[in-house]
């Protein structure tokens, strides 16, 4: 008798992660998928959290294994689900981040101008498709949402889903931040189908609140953290001068490997090529540009490689209210005053913009409730709802970044 395939990972939140496709185990040791290793999940979080140096790898194995508990929880309450449906739902989620690059948002668009991490991702999982004979086909169709049954795309990507039961609970642990507990486990008892949608039955109405609710202060305390704003945003701007002031002869800029392809100036036209080139960019090699650019001469350059690296970062002050332009020039004119910039410089170290951030939108990807009589509402039409009268308006916070010399 064939003995069966089993792998077994020890993940810290969830416990003992068990593989049990060869096929899975394929996926997850091929080169694209294993540099998620060397991609942090929360980008410069580390910065303000130091335990935060969880990894994209890590995420996508706790999705993975959520997704597997999600299954058994419908299967058990006679949703049919088959085999080939329940292994291509896995890859799917297995596969959701693997088009992000280093410090994922932080540099999505700096990098790699002009094409989403889920464009990447999908182009990742049609050519593994095409390594894999044709075996993540229908992986592809539900990941895009285009299979008969929503269901199984809702798990992957919806209000509810598994990527975001798995990053609020990891991030919480890892940074220490109690708001981001929540009830994962209870929501996947309360998951149910109905009309081939993804639900929650009535008993789950509270658990789902509380998963709104730490998302919303997950968002303003950890994920737009004033200081992690600072750093991301001096990052992009580190990228954004490297990119400017490029050029094949300059030495003390070129990094030797296939970062400097995308400082060049990406088209925005994805081919295999520069797939396999991107598929080589991690974290590190960030790291290092930033590194070696802090000897740059360019001033502007070298100053901001030297202040996040040493994380002498510039101060930001987020408000609910628009930032004044008078501020903004009265912030530049202390610092031309004091000689710590020229003119043409100031705008890469004083500057100002705004986040928006809306925690349940009831007009795009709804959360429906199922009571027991058959009755379907939205979560924010539920009696004396939460969710109608907070978390569905938009929260819009304003920020300035500037010195800390310009006080």
């Amino acid at each position: 008798m064939a003995q069966s395939f089993r792998k077994i990972i020890n993940d810290p939140v969830h416990g003992f992660i068990s593989i049990d496709s060869k096929d899975i185990f394929e996926i997850i040791a091929h080169p694209y998928y294993q540099r998620l290793r060397r991609i942090r999940q929360m980008a410069l979080a580390p910065l303000v959290y130091p335990g935060a140096v969880h990894t994209r790898l890590l995420h996508s194995l706790g999705a993975y294994h959520l997704t597997g508990l999600a299954i058994d929880e419908l299967k058990k309450k006679g949703v049919e689900i088959s085999k080939k449906e329940e292994f291509a739902v896995k890859a799917a989620i297995l596969l959701h981040d693997v088009g992000h690059g280093p410090f994922s948002h932080a540099l999505e668009h700096s990098l790699v101008r002009g094409v989403d991490h889920e464009i990447i991702s999908l182009y990742i999982m049609e050519v593994l498709n095409e390594q894999m004979g044709g075996k993540l086909d229908l992986a592809i169709a539900i990941f895009s949402g285009k299979y008969h049954k929503p269901f199984l795309h809702q798990l992957i990507s919806s209000q509810v889903d598994m990527d975001r039961l798995d990053y609020l609970s990891r991030d919480s642990y890892f940074t220490g931040v109690s708001e981001g507990v929540i009830g994962y486990d209870r929501i996947l008892q309360m998951l149910a189908v109905q009309e081939d949608e993804l639900m929650i039955e009535e008993k789950g109405i509270y658990s789902i609140e509380k998963f709104l609710i730490s998302r919303r202060q997950m968002y303003w305390q950890v994920y737009m953290h004033k200081t992690v704003l600072a750093a991301e945003k001096m990052l992009v701007r580190i990228m954004r001068r490297a990119t400017e002031i490029y050029h094949d002869d300059d030495l003390q800029l070129k990094i030797g490997g296939p970062l400097d392809f995308f400082l060049k100036g990406f088209k925005g036209k994805m081919t295999r090529d520069i797939l396999d080139k991107f598929c080589k960019l991690d974290d590190n090699d960030v790291i290092f540009a930033v590194k070696k650019w802090a000897n740059h001469p360019d001033n502007v350059l070298s100053k901001l490689a030297s202040m996040l690296l040493n994380r002498k970062l510039l101060k930001c002050v987020i408000q609910s209210q628009p930032i004044d332009e008078d501020l903004l020039e009265e912030k530049k004119a202390i610092a031309l005053k004091k000689g710590l910039f020229t003119s043409d410089e100031i705008d890469y170290f004083i500057f100002k913009g705004e986040a928006t951030n809306t925690t349940y939108k009831p007009a795009d990807e709804n959360i429906q409730i199922l009571y027991k009589n058959g009755i379907i509402k939205d979560i924010a039409e539920v009696d004396n709802a939460l969710i109608s009268s907070t978390l569905s308006i938009p929260v819009k916070k304003y920020y300035i970044c500037y010195p800390k010399e310009c006080k």
